[in-house]
């Protein structure tokens, strides 16, 4: 499995609601397991730079490569690159690239 992280911050605090808007497109391209858009709640004590944090679960390189070449992906950016400031993505296979994996139980 795939787990697709992308950061974003705002120009402005008063667009953080139009890139949630335009992020929430993505959540109906069918290719993904699961995708959540989601306002970060800025409680971390180091550091709050994050307006909006996309998450996202793919079966394989393969289904995320769709979800990236889907019309509604670029339909997305449109709407949302004119209004973020930063955007940092990361993208790694759980059963290959995970070093550490703890769960409480």
């Amino acid at each position: 499995m795939i787990r697709h992280i992308v950061f974003f911050s705002a120009k402005d605090e008063a667009h953080i609601d139009q890139i949630i808007e335009g992020l929430s497109l993505l959540t109906t391209i069918p290719h993904a397991r699961r995708l959540e858009v989601a306002r970060n709640r800025k409680t971390d004590q180091l550091g709050n730079d994050i307006d909006i944090v996309l998450y996202g679960e793919f079966d394989s390189e393969v289904e995320l490569a769709a979800y990236k070449a889907h019309d509604l992906y670029q339909e997305s950016i449109k709407r949302v690159r004119p209004l973020r400031e930063l955007r940092l993505a990361a993208d790694y296979n759980v059963s290959i690239d995970t070093a550490f994996v703890f769960t409480a139980g």
